[in-house]
């Protein structure tokens, strides 16, 4: 087998195997003698914090790295928007929205499609890797035969990745924080679909980050004026002084895939 390893020290995996096949006595059974990388009791202790944060942050890092990716587009939206195959089951709010998941489908097989130019290592499709909005991205990208990453989270209620996202780039997240980075980090654009709690989250932090300029301006685009101007009083903010005016120019609002196609060529 050939050896890939760039430093002359045992490799970490032969000592576990090692470790494994040592006399069971008190010693070898107790908990302090386990190799500590290799004792999930040790590793969920409070003071590894730190160092849980580090490993979520560098796993997804890594393995984008590896697969060569160099840009994404970001797709927020509500997990409970329908498709219009499902929305007859869907409560009638819900069922109105249902036309924003065929236009997310869309807008994401596009997007992948002008990756695909780039042999998927630029403008890959980004989503929470759930269901709603963030399953019809995933499957936009997977029927224009591209990749897609999900970035999913643990939440006490059941839930698995949807089934479009490359198995891959399927990640899982015990820190919002440090997923909401990585939504972030290669992010060449963000559209955001309507949704509930966690697609306002996600939409003003980022915004955030941009007005504060911590973050360089890309485009943000928002599909659905009336349902963001119903839900949010954009102009009452910037009258009281509460923002900027010039903080409204820092996204724009859009209806459908071609027309968000349009505003990103016309941001190049």
């Amino acid at each position: 087998m050939k050896d890939d390893r760039r430093h002359p020290f045992r490799d970490s995996s032969q000592d576990m195997e090692s470790a494994h096949r040592v006399p069971d006595t008190p010693q070898s059974r107790a908990p302090a003698y386990r190799l500590a990388f290799a004792d999930p009791e040790f590793l969920m202790r409070d003071e590894l914090r730190p160092v849980r944060l580090q490993l979520e942050l560098m796993k997804p890092q890594i393995v984008m790295d590896e697969r060569g990716i160099v840009s994404t587009v970001v797709m927020f939206g509500g997990a409970r928007i329908p498709s219009p195959e499902r929305k007859d089951a869907a409560p009638e709010g819900l069922a109105a929205l249902a036309p924003y998941y065929d236009e997310a489908r869309k807008f994401a097989r596009i997007v992948t499609e002008r990756s695909m130019e780039t042999y998927g290592r630029e403008l890959v499709i980004v989503t929470g890797g759930g269901p709603g909005v963030m399953e019809a991205g995933n499957l936009g990208a997977h029927e224009a035969g591209g990749q897609s990453i999900g970035l999913n989270i643990v939440l006490p209620h059941e839930q698995a990745p949807n089934a479009y996202v490359t198995p891959d780039l399927s990640f899982n997240f015990h820190y919002f924080a440090v997923r909401k980075m990585h939504f972030l980090m290669r992010a060449r654009a963000v559209v955001v679909f309507p949704g509930g709690f966690g697609t306002l989250d996600e939409m003003f932090e980022s915004l955030t980050l941009i007005q504060t300029k911590r973050m360089k301006p890309i485009p943000f685009l928002l599909f659905g004026r009336e349902f963001w101007e119903k839900i949010i009083n954009w102009q009452a903010l910037a009258e009281v002084g509460t923002i900027a005016p010039e903080d409204l120019r820092l996204f724009r609002f859009v209806e459908t895939a071609d027309e968000a196609l349009e505003a990103l060529d016309e941001w190049e």
